[in-house]
């Protein structure tokens, strides 16, 4: 129903006559330049649309509330964590990863799970996955690794070569693989995976006491997986059938849910691990850093207007709250001016301006001294944009941050490949998976190498030979590959097995 109160206008305010017929010298035209409704919505059109994310381009994301059960003040002084029963303002993304936005939901794809919390100190962005781990550890690969994901920059085609070329030549990414040839590696919808910090991140207390945490953000729908028949299936039926699923849930006030856990290691306690604490490749054993309840998050609001609330969201690693900070994991340590850098291209030098990434809990909004630049929104009257001063500007606050030892020589220190880099993928096989599973998984595995050229392919058995050698038999099997050559290939050095199988 029309609203005869409100009237349609420019941008700027002025009456707009008629939007469907453009000014013309007579009835046959031309059109006139003079027609400034005409070309202030064609400019508008041509600029409609910002740069995608260079990856996690599509998702769907809402509001929502986390409650906190558990106080955490012992272990952190972040006020949102501290006195049961406190609420904060959350606004959470999903995603595909290394899809582009006309990707369908069901593709066979990590999928990202942000959410950013709306704190009285500030906001604070969780950046995570629905995986505990990643594929690789140095953020010097990460550019490589998403490009091996994307089109080819020859005949803009994807191709399961180079991805399989680039992890066989990454062994530390079995892991993740691993899982993502699993049943989660389609998960149903959003609303039922799990989400993941996947890093180790840093909590601090009130008496600068540190500990390293893991976060776990798990699902109250319970679990569920679509195969990759049913997900082809899907992805031909209903392209967008997660997104679609997410908005129609919330708006049928069935608000989705997840229990919120963390993994809480002292610093002597890490020491003592068996793996590298700060290895993203990597996740913490249950029986060595036991789950601990922390609190619930609710959603239940869905966007108004999708470009501006989830399109412009922007989720930084960078952005902590007194009580939490980074950890020395490398992949993190890069996220930390990555994700900052590539917002102020995509969206903006203001983009921190823009209402869904505002920090809504903080009394009286930020007060920074940046000023201008594009599209600045917030003018500060009456305070200088430099300190220090003695004009009234705002001064820096003292916090307390533990003193954290580094040591040791500046250089490019490689990490070596070892054993433990193909064991926690063995027990995700062995341990986790039942035979209907491993089953689902080989052949997953087995319908994506079956296109692979030979010698990428052999490569890729030697991975999944030295993480479980039955596996890497029935792929073998499966693909008509000589094991026997796999066999001999597992036993030589990484560098010999690169230069075997580059001929």
């Amino acid at each position: 129903m029309t609203d005869s109160k409100k009237h349609l206008t420019t941008v700027f305010g002025a009456p707009v006559i008629n939007d469907n017929i453009s000014q013309t010298a007579g009835k046959g035209g031309p059109i006139l330049m003079q027609d400034v409704v005409l070309l202030e919505k064609l400019a508008h059109f041509g600029r409609e649309r910002i740069p995608e994310r260079v990856v996690h381009a599509k998702g769907a994301g809402a509001f929502g509330v986390f409650k906190l059960t558990k106080d955490m003040s012992e272990h952190t002084c972040a006020d949102f964590l501290n006195k049961v029963g406190k609420e904060t303002e959350v606004f959470m993304r999903f995603s595909t990863v290394g899809g582009e936005r006309g990707f369908a939901d069901a593709d066979r794809d990590p999928r990202g799970f942000a959410t950013k919390f709306y704190t009285a100190e500030g906001n604070y962005d969780l950046v995570g996955n629905n995986t505990p781990i990643f594929f690789i550890r140095d953020p010097m690969k990460f550019p490589d690794f998403i490009h091996t994901q994307k089109r080819r920059p020859d005949n803009n085609l994807h191709d399961n070569n180079i991805k399989w070329d680039f992890w066989s030549l990454t062994p530390e990414s079995i892991h993740q693989v691993a899982i993502l040839f699993s049943d989660r590696g389609v998960p149903a919808n959003f609303r039922t995976m799990h989400g993941f910090g996947s890093h180790t991140y840093l909590w601090y207390n009130k008496k600068n006491e540190y500990f390293w945490v893991k976060y776990h953000i798990r699902t109250n729908q319970g679990i569920k997986n679509l195969t990759r028949q049913e997900a082809k299936k899907v992805a031909g039926d209903d392209p967008d059938h997660a997104t679609r699923d997410l908005f129609e849930a919330i708006e049928a006030k069935e608000y989705p849910s997840w229990s919120v856990e963390v993994q809480i290691l002292t610093p002597a306690q890490a020491e003592k691990l068996p793996y590298d604490p700060f290895d993203v490749t990597k996740v913490w054993l249950h029986h060595d850093a036991p789950l601990v309840p922390l609190g619930t998050i609710t959603l239940d609001k869905n966007p108004g207007n999708y470009f501006q609330e989830v399109e412009q969201s922007a989720f930084n690693p960078s952005n902590f709250v007194p009580g939490i900070g980074p950890s020395p994991d490398k992949l993190l340590q890069g996220r930390l001016f990555s994700y900052h850098d590539t917002h102020l291209h995509r969206l903006g030098t203001n983009y921190h301006q823009i209402p869904v990434n505002r920090p809504r809990g903080v009394k009286g909004g930020a007060q920074p001294y940046e000023r201008d630049g594009y599209l600045a929104q917030d003018f500060p009257e009456g305070v200088p944009n430099y300190w220090p001063n003695s004009f009234g500007g705002p001064p820096p606050k003292p916090l307390n941050y533990p003193e954290i030892p580094v040591s040791g020589t500046v250089a490019r220190h490689p990490v070596e490949v070892t054993a433990a880099d193909y064991e926690q993928a063995g027990l995700l096989y062995n341990k986790v998976m039942t035979k209907p599973e491993k089953e689902r998984f080989l052949d997953n595995v087995a319908d994506s190498l079956n296109s692979v050229i030979d010698r990428v392919k052999l490569r890729s058995l030697v991975l999944f030979w030295k993480t479980e050698p039955e596996s890497a038999k029935i792929l073998a099997k499966e693909l008509k590959a000589d094991i026997g050559k796999v066999e001999k290939l597992a036993g030589l050095s990484y560098d010999d097995l690169v230069k075997e199988t580059a001929k």
